[in-house]
């Protein structure tokens, strides 16, 4: 079962995400902010990050730069409310960008490609 990590600073989101993807077979782990990230995720050992960009305090695009000089592998889908972000140098770091929905449709077919592309098959 692989593990995601969703870094997003609004509680519903975060609740949503982790409903909606726990019904899907995933372990799902939360993070409010960007504070002590890579401890996080050095502890945790998430197989693919869900990063919201706008966060209270927190630069996700910043944050996407340090997950990638330390994780160089670790698949992250940028998520956001506003798609003027993929224009941005900084996001072309991350692997995926979902604009934000409550409808996790997209979200959700992303999660699947993102993982099919880093995940090893069985018995490898």
């Amino acid at each position: 079962m692989a593990k995601i990590l969703i870094v997003d600073d609004e509680e519903h989101i975060r609740m949503l995400y982790q409903v909606e993807l726990q019904e899907e077979g995933y372990e799902v782990i939360t993070a409010s902010d960007g504070h002590r990230l890579l401890e996080r995720i050095d502890k945790e050992k998430p197989d693919l990050v869900v990063l919201d960009i706008k966060m209270a305090g927190y630069n996700g695009l910043d944050l996407l730069q340090e997950i990638r000089n330390r994780y160089y592998n670790l698949p992250v889908i940028l998520c956001s409310a506003y798609d003027s972000f993929k224009r941005d140098i900084k996001s072309i770091a991350a692997d995926f960008y979902v604009v934000k929905s409550s409808d996790l449709t997209q979200l959700k077919k992303t999660i699947a490609r993102a993982l099919e592309s880093t995940v090893p098959p069985e018995g490898a």
